[in-house]
């Protein structure tokens, strides 16, 4: 019987992806997502057909141009924004430096920033450097023993001197949901800006950044079926106060490009802006969001009662991502057994979430998976089974 997925059956989306037919079970969303076919053929054709730069009169230069314009929609449409509120760049993490030393050219010492204790090291290690240099205060905000977020804490720590409130909006780690529009309006009623992390969440559920009330909003495509890349959204009114750090003749119009450095990956762009054609297609997070809730709950309806799960119990306040270990066999054994079987999961210690992993009270290291749109039933059914199988 066909697994349906809004628009369709999930073969459908998966004859997309030619990774997906050998039969190995790629349970490492987390980690990053599988690549349909198309969006691969997208950026190797504007490598070959719009090889140029912006602002030249010949027609891939025009190519060029067409495929940013593009990809700021998308994003924008993507994150609730407006275009000229998108702002490219290599990944994650290289946006939040960087953005994070343009906000902070005003700090004064001993201003301070909140972050939160989900936080994969991306959201917390640019704040921390930048505290280093300007002689600034980084706090944590603490969690209840369940992973989720103390919103009391939160708000005890805020303060006349709090910048930048910085939180992740699900954890890589545990897959724990933060309420992004109560931290986002807690930090404004302190004057901070509100800077979130929604790296592993973009995947799971749709963004709208007017909605929460975000200043700052960064992702990455690499996530949700797209190439390697940053997406980040500033608020207008935010954008406007900062000046960037940028090569003096470049363009600084739109608002967002500004922000940009050097010379964007069209490639990169035009296999964006096919991502969101593909999602599009296959029913968008209206489909998506309760078929991975489904493959969730089965998995942790049907596990033994000798895998530990770190975190929240259920599917509530959560995505389908797990951390987990086997009574008495250590997470690289897991992996191992699992890989040597055709289920991609992983082994890490921290999971550079470095603040909950001092509170998980695991050793060594946990096993991490993660379910996506395009896994199966059956791949959940085989999970179960092979953690059964190295348990026992």
């Amino acid at each position: 019987m066909a697994q349906v997925l809004g628009f369709g059956d999930v073969t459908a989306a998966r004859e997309r992806f030619s990774s997906l037919q050998s039969g190995f079970a790629f349970l490492d969303a987390p980690g990053g997502s599988q690549v349909p076919d198309e969006v691969g053929d997208a950026i190797a054709r504007t490598l070959r057909e719009a090889s140029a730069n912006m602002g030249a009169l010949y027609e891939t230069s025009r190519r060029v141009g067409e495929i940013v314009l593009e990809a700021e929609v998308n994003a924008a449409r993507f994150l609730g924004c407006r275009p000229h509120e998108v702002i490219f760049g290599p990944n994650m993490t290289s946006l939040n430096f960087m953005l994070s030393r343009t906000a902070g050219r005003d700090f004064a010492p001993g201003d301070e920033i909140l972050v939160s204790s989900l936080d994969h090291d991306g959201g917390v290690a640019p704040w921390l450097e930048l505290a280093h240099d300007k002689d600034l205060v980084v706090k944590h905000v603490e969690l209840h023993d369940d992973t989720t977020l103390d919103y009391d804490d939160l708000r005890r720590k805020l303060c006349e001197r709090t910048r930048v409130v910085a939180f992740a909006w699900a954890s890589n780690a545990v897959g724990t949901i933060v309420d992004a529009q109560r931290v986002c309006s807690l930090a404004h009623e302190a004057g901070a800006l509100a800077w979130i992390d929604a790296v592993h969440y973009a995947a799971h559920a749709p963004i709208d950044v007017a909605e929460v009330g975000a200043d700052v909003l960064i992702c990455s495509p690499y996530k949700f079926c797209g190439p390697h890349l940053g997406v980040a959204y500033g608020n207008e009114r935010v954008l406007e106060r900062w000046r960037p750090y940028k090569a003096r003749p470049a363009p600084t119009t739109p608002l967002g490009r500004r922000f940009e450095t050097g010379t964007l990956p069209y490639e990169l762009l035009a296999g964006f802006n096919t991502t969101i054609a593909y999602l599009d297609s296959i029913g968008g997070f209206e489909a998506i969001v309760p078929y991975e809730r489904e493959l969730g709950e089965r998995f942790l309806a049907t596990i033994s009662g000798n895998v530990t799960i770190y975190g929240l119990p259920g599917m509530e306040g959560r995505v389908p991502t797990f951390l987990v270990n086997v009574d008495g066999v250590s997470a690289a054994h897991v992996a191992q057994h699992m890989a040597d079987r055709g289920i991609g999961v992983w082994a890490h210690d921290s999971w550079y979430s470095l603040d909950l992993y001092r509170r998980l009270g695991y050793e060594d290291q946990a096993v991490r998976l993660g379910f996506i749109h395009y896994n199966t039933t059956d791949e959940v059914d085989r999970l179960v089974a092979e953690l059964d199988a190295v348990g026992r």
